[in-house]
């Protein structure tokens, strides 16, 4: 089994786990309660999903036909720069225009310090 082979399959592999984790991240969307909770789903485990598939194709076209693409590696530090921003700053401004935590959380970490 020559090294090309086993990169395509590890490739392959990464691109089939980022897939199973964007199904996973979907249905975290879906099911959790609030808008935090959400973000959490949205923006942790879709920016992990995205960076397996990405990181899966670059090794795959390294593999089988030797070809470097710069646009993957680029997509991969954008996706891995922006999305947590993103998501910090969505759950921050739901934050402060009042949007309700769900019944279920016990305790408000912020309330203390932005006291109106």
């Amino acid at each position: 089994m020559s090294i090309n082979i086993i990169g395509e399959y590890f490739g392959v592999f990464l691109i089939l786990i980022g897939s199973m984790m964007a199904v996973i991240s979907a249905i975290g969307i879906i099911r959790l309660p609030d808008v935090y909770t959400r973000s959490h789903a949205a923006t942790k485990s879709s920016t992990l999903a995205v960076l397996l598939s990405l990181s899966g194709t670059f090794i795959y076209f390294w593999a089988t036909e030797n070809f470097i693409s710069v646009r993957l590696l680029l997509g991969i530090t954008f996706v891995f720069l922006t999305a947590p921003v993103s998501g910090h700053l969505l759950t921050r401004a739901a934050y402060r225009s009042n949007v309700k935590l769900a019944n279920a959380s016990t305790e408000d970490a912020l309330e203390k310090l932005f006291k109106k």
